[in-house]
């Protein structure tokens, strides 16, 4: 057997030739360079928000939508977006930074005299409350009918829901995927007491009477519902709201001996007799608007003055670190069923205000879907500030209605989506983030560890 052994000429080719095969190995191509994959991506981006926004198909000509898409303006449009942000990345980004650190120092003179004026003037923050309110109570008279229907049918009743949702999530840190179910307590209530349901009540009601009522039965299903479950946490948790909510839908839409199934109850709307004076809320839609801004101013005085109670406290301290608070006393159990069932008492409000808004209601109207558009709101907005959660179910209940003129009712919901998408990767503590909240992200960014959100954070100015 021989063996086959190389030149002295033929071993300096192979050495010669070995760093050049390494070098093509290594060699990177234009096109797999950041700057042009980043490229790439915004076409990419465009060419979706093109389709996103472009002409409908049709079962008669399945390229219609295709052809009018990538023949019309709106292709350009978006290619033009896309060109124009990436050469604002890649080029001018030196020159945009500068731009805006300069108009961050502008702005911080004025804003920083704000903030000391608002900190050391009560009488300016009172005026600018009180501003404020008169704004959100005579502002909408000068809407169009069909935006005062939607301030009152969904925007008003939604901030009601999201501030009681603030509380189990941004306070106690309790993720509950069925809120809305406290919601169709509410409702049904209103139509059992009114004697709108084939059960008849033991004395038949006036809706604002009910209302108390109705905030009782969603405290007292709060806490049924936490008792056996709030020893859970995260995922776990979770879950077993999602099946309450799951248990409430399918009893009022399958027990229709109780709760007229499917059919639906129809309830009256809000009445006052006194004697002397009466009053019936009709189809305008501003009587009922006053009413929920009634009950917001109160629900959010109260609430504000119980995040800095001594139950505040504990609820924060349950959401930064349950173990920790339970070894320094803090009943935990305790203050998860107050979270649960003070969080569900304006879905008592909520539930009786909507039904005698709308004079009509069946179970889909307390989809899980709601559910989920409420967690939206309040992350949106910032968990645990309050003027967050109300910015954020306003502004997102908004959005698809101000889209209707330019968008197919099927994709609003696409554009709240990819919204909600770009707040979380760019602004996850949300648009108002409460102080405490924000303070937590920072922190945890810069990987300080061992400490609470409400003692000074090493190496920072306080």
């Amino acid at each position: 057997m021989s063996m086959k052994t190389s030149t002295p000429a033929e071993s300096s080719r192979n050495e010669s030739m070995a760093p050049s095969a390494a070098a093509r190995l290594r060699k990177v191509h234009w096109y797999q360079e950041p700057r042009w994959r980043r490229l790439g991506a915004l076409l990419a981006l465009a060419v979706t928000f093109t389709l996103m926004t472009g002409e409908e198909g049709t079962t008669r000509d399945l390229f219609l939508a295709l052809r009018e898409d990538f023949t019309g303006p709106g292709l350009w449009l978006w290619v033009g977006i896309a060109v124009l942000v990436w050469v604002v990345r890649e080029f001018l980004s030196d020159q945009a930074s500068g731009a805006a650190k300069w108009t961050k120092r502008t702005a911080s003179g004025p804003f920083a005299a704000v903030r000391e004026a608002w900190g050391s003037n009560a009488s300016l923050r009172v005026g600018v409350l009180l501003a404020g309110l008169a704004l959100a109570v005579f502002g909408p008279l000068g809407l169009e009918r069909y935006w005062q229907q939607v301030l009152v049918d969904q925007i008003a009743i939604f901030v009601l829901l999201t501030i009681g949702l603030n509380v189990v999530i941004g306070w106690a840190g309790l993720l509950d995927l069925g809120f809305i179910a406290f919601f169709a307590i509410g409702a049904y209530s209103a139509a059992y007491w009114t004697g709108a349901l084939p059960v008849q009540p033991p004395v038949v009601l006036n809706n604002f009477l009910v209302i108390p009522i109705a905030v009782a039965t969603c405290l007292v299903a709060g806490v049924l519902l936490g008792a056996p479950v709030l020893r859970l946490r995260g995922d776990y948790l979770a879950i077993v709201t999602l099946g309450f909510h799951e248990i409430v839908y399918l009893m009022a839409k399958n027990a229709e001996s109780v709760t007229e199934g499917v059919r639906g109850v129809k309830v009256e709307r809000f009445s006052i007799d006194l004697g002397f004076f009466s009053y019936e809320w009709k189809l305008d839609p501003m009587p009922y608007y006053w009413v929920l801004i009634g009950f917001t101013v109160l629900a959010l005085f109260l609430f504000l003055r119980l995040e800095h109670s001594k139950v505040g406290r504990a609820w924060t301290a349950i959401r930064e670190d349950e173990v920790a608070a339970a070894a320094t006393g803090v009943n935990t159990v305790r203050y998860k069923l107050m979270a649960f069932a003070i969080g569900a008492s304006t879905s008592g409000v909520a539930g009786v205000a909507y039904a005698s808004k709308v004079g009509y209601f069946n179970p889909e109207n307390f989809a899980i879907l709601l559910s989920i558009l409420v967690l939206a709101y309040v992350v949106f907005g910032g968990m645990g500030s309050i003027p967050g959660v109300i910015f954020g179910a306003a502004f997102l209940v908004w959005l698809p209605e101000a889209l209707r003129e330019w968008v197919d009712p099927k994709d609003r919901y696409m554009y709240l989506g990819a919204l909600l998408v770009v707040m979380m990767i760019y602004r996850p503590q949300g648009v108002l983030p409460s102080r405490r909240r924000k303070r937590e992200l920072e922190m945890a960014e810069a990987g300080i560890g061992g400490a609470d959100a409400t003692g000074p954070a090493e190496g920072r100015q306080q």
